[in-house]
């Protein structure tokens, strides 16, 4: 197949025959573009002979299942993906409109060697993308993207013969007798179940009441326009919307989901946000008591608690920080055969005997749904209230172009360390530890902590914050934080601030 190109121009002959791929749009762990700005059909077709190839090139069964979640346009680009699939001699196995952890689940439902699902994920319209991996419950990390990559853009995806399409009906009706089983709340619980009008939709009203829940929708019309807001649980504004929600309906907690539900977010019946580290730290205590000695796996931009909280230390428990991206705290959870992974953006990674390893907003909702019944006299808001006091930031992003910001990042982390070995301090605190395993999180003498790192899926930096002592000190530590990521001229605006 001929090289890709990386600019074609639409509303040409050229467009509509030759393909154009950008190359920033293979990223650590998945692929995404804006469609079709950054690719066009048939560059989306020789992504599909790309992934096809790769299969064959690690000696992979030449069978994959494909879903696409619920935008205008995914339907267009599946269709485009599995042409090239079937091309490369692939047997596609077409699961329909999906979750993307509905696609991770129909590879061991199915017993297929590979998975593809077609989704812009928590992106705004606009954007596309595809999560893939070949060894269930993982996706792609950097090296199979890199390989991805090369095989796509230096044109060395081979044309092969047999392949061929089969639609396989039922895997939704699975996957969501997989999540329910036979379980039913014995207390009472009311959720505001928000959907943004996205994917989640489709299954997680569904899911909640067959468990017991009295649901309150939020959002829950399939309308890929996203009328209110772009679902989004790591957003403050799909957060607030559902802190309403709550008041407003007197529920016991809210529980919302992503684009392509992979991710949930919780909000207590006090109208309280918990961001996901935190919820992480709930649900970490729980299934300590229930599988004491465990490992809990947590990304780089997440509370301290998962090392200090006494609860999980009593339980001996033990914590892991690891690189922020789902393809990297799978891999990681498996590697050290932990009970679960948690990340600040709302992905939780709970593996055997509690789930399959993979991140499933689904399996979060029917897990926080258990975990009350299993504490009948608290509230969410108790279980929130019993933690160690922490006073975080969201997760806040400034502009900086894909092109540019691993070298942006790059300077940071040194400036950084170069601070803590002249003896600066952060916030009037001696600076303890640099941990760079992605990105610098800087650690003060007192626990307290502040994160640069690059985004591995939008053009942005990361930057979070955290205090144990209190929101002036926060405060404090992302004014310091950003005096130094405004050294780098090309860094712009924040899409959130404090």
């Amino acid at each position: 197949m001929t090289k890709p190109n990386a600019d074609v121009q639409q509303n040409t002959w050229e467009f509509l025959r030759d393909p154009m791929i950008t190359p920033t749009g293979f990223r650590e762990y998945d692929a995404r573009w804006k469609y079709p700005d950054d690719i066009n059909l048939p560059g989306i077709t020789a992504l599909g002979m790309g992934l096809g190839t790769q299969m064959f090139k690690r000696g992979i069964e030449p069978v994959i299942a494909v879903g696409n979640d619920y935008r205008d346009y995914s339907l267009t680009i599946k269709n485009a993906l599995m042409l090239g699939l079937m091309r490369a001699g692939i047997h596609v196995k077409d699961i329909g409109p999906a979750l993307s952890p509905m696609a991770y689940f129909s590879q061991f439902h199915l017993d297929a060697p590979a998975v593809a699902m077609v989704t812009a994920s928590h992106n705004p319209n606009g954007w596309t993308g595809v999560k893939m991996g070949f060894e269930r419950p993982l996706t792609h990390g950097p090296d199979e993207m890199a390989e991805l990559r090369d095989i796509v853009l230096n044109g060395e995806t081979v044309a092969r013969d047999g392949g061929k399409y089969e639609f396989v009906d039922g895997v939704q009706e699975a996957y969501i007798d997989d999540l329910c089983g036979d379980f039913k709340m014995s207390r009472p619980l009311k959720v505001v179940c928000a959907t943004g009008n996205g994917t989640a939709s489709a299954f997680a009203p569904e899911i909640l009441r067959r468990i017991g829940v009295e649901v309150v929708p939020s959002h829950n019309a399939l309308d890929y326009t996203f009328p209110h807001y772009n679902p989004n649980p790591e957003a403050m504004e799909m957060l607030h919307d559902m802190s309403a929600s709550v008041k407003l309906s007197g529920a016991d907690l809210a529980l919302g989901f992503d684009g392509d539900g992979d991710r949930c977010g919780v909000v207590d019946d006090e109208g309280e946000e918990i961001f996901a580290d935190k919820v992480g730290v709930i649900m970490a205590r729980d299934l300590s008591k229930i599988y004491p000695d465990s490992t809990f796996v947590a990304d780089v931009k997440s509370t301290g608690l998962f090392a200090s909280d006494p609860e999980l230390q009593k339980h001996g428990a033990k914590a892991d920080y690891w690189k922020t991206g789902h393809s990297h705290m799978k891999r990681r959870v498996k590697e050290l055969d932990a009970l679960a992974g948690f990340e600040k953006s709302g992905h939780y990674f709970l593996a055997e005997p509690v789930g399959r390893g993979y991140d499933c907003g689904m399996r979060v909702a029917v897990e926080m749904c258990k975990l009350l019944d299993r504490n009948p006299d608290m509230s969410m808001s108790d279980l929130r209230k019993a933690l160690p006091v922490t006073y975080a930031t969201p997760t806040m992003s400034p502009y900086c172009a894909d092109t540019e910001k691993y070298d942006v990042l790059e300077r940071l982390v040194k400036k950084l360390v170069a601070k803590s070995e002249a003896g600066e301090t952060i916030a009037g605190r001696k600076i303890t530890q640099v941990v760079t395993v992605n990105g610098a999180r800087v650690i003060l003498d007192n626990g307290a902590w502040g994160l640069v790192r690059a985004s591995s899926n939008t053009p942005n930096l990361v930057v979070v914050c955290e205090s144990p002592e209190s929101d002036d000190e926060m405060r404090a530590i992302f004014a310091d934080i950003d005096a130094v990521v405004r050294t780098e001229p090309s860094v712009g605006d924040y899409d959130q601030t404090i």
